[in-house]
């Protein structure tokens, strides 16, 4: 509540900005009055700073507590301490739309100011951060949660490419395969006797077939698989980035398939660690283990079909060339439109997140499963200093 109370205030100033500048806060009468204000000046700290920048950055400033991006993201693992329907409902639709919706609505706010390149770089230093800090941990919802981080540094670096509809069309493509993981994993953790450590799991797979097969749906889908729900939206941001030919498409670009690597990398891991290593479980919790009843599985059968199927039929909806769907409610300049340049990008680049992708389970497969592999070079490995270091360094966030 305190971090998001700071957040608040640069939320509060940024309103009160907009209403100094336009007198009104009125969505209809300010984005109409925007290209009248495109080069007036505020004085600020007795500097003289651009209008539409001064209010873009302030209202970026309460999307970092809203939507838990660098710097205000500290609250996000520690809301992980409430029920799991609720931290379901936070991470699909709460979290991610209060923030990043807020920078979709404001896109006319955005695009006519200096502040897209700092929106880029706060999203895309997000994603691989969040998704570099998930590589480590062993709750099982803190998981789910750090990507949930990284996804919306996914949406928010989109939105400064100034791809508005990209970002909405992922936003809603990751509240299905979001809520489907929280919810199966909260079957998990009401089965195994309200355990959360997956080192404490482990071969749980005879036990929830049902949990598995849904918590298997949502990792597929997270992950960017080809012909799931968040392959359709992953992949075209990734692309929008390295079709925009500078330095902050780049850099996002990098950072976002190094995102994807990690993200794939503890997906598998919680895959191997909860359900297919050999277990780890409690002898008194076996007799109480349960697969989730049917009440619990019809929600979670909804949401599976969205996670496979919804990507593939909303996708010319949402980012479609010449899509009607979004109306006049985002704007765009026209020097920033490069859709059709991602297009006809060549074809390593369009699969390089999938390459990374592939990389990363192969990498969990290794050093989590050990699948048939040598696990004296693999346990001589974990104990080495390099990779202390590397673990400890991530496991202090």
């Amino acid at each position: 509540m305190i971090v998001n109370r700071v957040g608040d205030v640069g939320f509060a100033l940024g309103i009160a900005t907009i209403f100094v500048t336009f007198k009104s806060v009125d969505y209809l009468t300010v984005f109409a009055m925007v290209p009248l204000v495109i080069d007036t000046k505020h004085s600020f700290l007795c500097f003289d700073v651009d209008s539409l920048t001064m209010i873009s950055l302030l209202l970026l400033w309460g999307v970092l507590g809203k939507s838990a991006q660098l710097v205000l993201h500290i609250w996000l693992p520690d809301a992980m301490e409430g029920p799991t329907p609720v931290s379901a409902l936070i991470h699909a639709a709460t979290l991610v739309t209060a923030g990043v919706f807020l920078i979709i609505r404001c896109s006319i706010i955005f695009d006519n100011s200096n502040s897209l390149c700092f929106v880029v770089f706060i999203g895309s230093l997000t994603a691989f951060f969040a998704s570099s800090v998930g590589l480590v941990q062993n709750d099982l919802k803190r998981v789910i949660a750090f990507s949930t981080c990284s996804q919306l540094g996914y949406m928010v670096f989109a939105a400064g490419l100034s791809q508005y509809s990209i970002a909405f069309f992922h936003l809603s493509n990751h509240a299905l395969f979001k809520a489907l993981l929280f919810l199966s994993a909260g079957c998990i953790i009401h089965g195994v006797c309200d355990e959360q450590d997956m080192r404490k799991m482990g071969g749980l797979i005879k036990f929830f077939p049902t949990s598995y097969t849904m918590i298997l749906i949502g990792s597929l889908a997270l992950i960017g698989t080809p012909f799931l729900t968040g392959f359709y939206s992953k992949d075209a941001i990734l692309e929008i980035a390295i079709a925009k030919n500078n330095f902050f498409g780049n850099f996002a670009h990098f950072l976002g398939c190094s995102a994807a690597f990690c993200t794939s990398f503890y997906s598998f891991r919680l895959v191997f660690l909860t359900f297919i290593n050999k277990t780890n479980v409690f002898k008194s919790y076996i007799p109480h283990m349960h697969d989730a009843p049917i009440r619990m599985v019809i929600p979670l059968m909804v949401l599976a079909f969205g996670a496979i199927f919804v990507g593939f039929f909303s996708r010319d909806l949402f980012i479609g060339l010449g899509t009607t769907f979004f109306g006049n409610s985002i704007m765009n300049n026209m020097h920033n439109f490069n859709l059709i340049d991602s297009e006809f990008l060549h074809p390593f680049l369009k699969n390089l997140p999938f390459l990374f992708t592939i990389l990363g389970a192969t990498f969990s497969l290794c050093l989590i499963h050990c699948f048939n592999i040598s696990k004296t070079g693999v346990y001589n490995l974990k104990m080495s200093n390099a990779y202390r270091i590397v673990y400890t360094f991530l496991t202090q966030k």
